[in-house]
């Protein structure tokens, strides 16, 4: 199975293409590389995946047939999360407000660095 299909049918992304150009763009590695949208997944896999300025780890457990409901994701893959992970997102998530003035437009190349150089852990 693609890899980009395996992460539409385990409910990574919304839609394929989501999944697809997140490959494309190199948000999605697989032993530590980067991997194109059409390179074929298998049991016992980790799979690395940037997502919401965060990356996440899960690792293949089967191959399913056709999409799933969210109550069977569990059967197919294996999140890789720590408790600290998460109460590092949730501070994240406190902290980084996307409230922005009104009038003050789009965030400018300085700022948006800044964005993107918050802890991925």
């Amino acid at each position: 199975m693609r890899i980009d299909q395996y992460l539409w049918f385990v409910r990574i992304f919304k839609t394929r293409s989501l999944a697809t150009n997140c490959c494309r763009k190199g948000l999605v590695k697989m032993s530590g590389k980067t991997v194109k949208p059409s390179v074929k997944i298998y049991p016992k896999r980790i799979i690395e995946v940037r997502k919401n300025q965060f990356w996440y780890k899960l690792e293949v457990v089967n191959i399913p047939k056709s999409r799933l409901g969210a109550k069977e994701v569990g059967l197919h893959c294996i999140f890789h999360t720590t408790p600290e992970d998460d109460e590092i997102r949730q501070k994240q998530r406190l902290d980084f407000s996307p409230f922005r003035e009104r009038g003050a437009g789009r965030p400018t190349k300085k700022e948006r660095r800044e964005i993107d150089a918050l802890p991925n852990n």
